[in-house]
């Protein structure tokens, strides 16, 4: 599958955000205009203006709606859903080089509100997995104890948790260790 660096970038924000939410994480991490602003800053999101409370409740909104594309039942219901997230965005294209990028193509108005800006970014970077047949790589942790998100980009589709270094690890240590004590409970012939 060819992912633009572009959309590549948009999937990182999108997983990002998808993992503040108090689902993912147990608490709410944007829970304000500075972490919002923290946010925007930490995923090097251009052309934002000055935050406000309603950009905060708007950006929390859509990430509801984003989430609800990973858990679609089907691909039809994947493709309604982000359509609706596109289409509420109102979208204007546009090519753009800025900060050593090379040409890229913006899906948002310059200076757009940031949760009309994420819903157009976001939402075409969705579409195009979508629209790709590549809907398996919208992903939830499979650790027992993690709710949080991925995108599967390996290239045979086998990631199976949000990071490898914690829920990983996590699980491998413990499948390791309940099978030293099963051996040791096994007597020695």
């Amino acid at each position: 599958m060819l992912i633009t660096h572009d959309t590549e970038c948009a999937l990182s924000i999108l997983v990002e955000l998808l993992n503040t939410s108090p689902e993912a994480c147990g608490s709410e991490l944007l829970p304000d205009v500075a972490a919002l602003d923290a946010f925007v800053v930490g995923q090097e999101i251009s052309e934002i203006d000055s935050l406000t409370p309603a950009d905060l409740r708007a950006v929390q909104q859509l990430r509801a709606r984003l989430r609800e594309v990973f858990s679609a039942g089907s691909t039809d219901q994947a493709a309604e859903l982000v359509n609706a997230v596109v289409a509420a965005a109102g979208t204007t294209p546009r090519l753009t080089n800025h900060d050593h990028h090379g040409w890229h193509i913006h899906y948002f108005a310059p200076h757009a509100a940031l949760g009309d800006h994420l819903a157009a970014e976001l939402g075409m970077a969705l579409a195009f997995i979508v629209m790709a047949g590549e809907r398996e790589r919208l992903r939830n942790c499979e650790a027992p104890d993690c709710a949080r998100v991925f995108v599967d980009l390996s290239r045979n589709r086998s990631r199976r948790y949000c990071d490898s270094r914690t829920c990983g690890n996590r699980l491998h240590v413990a499948a390791y260790r309940a099978r030293q004590r099963s051996a040791e409970t096994v007597p020695s012939a």
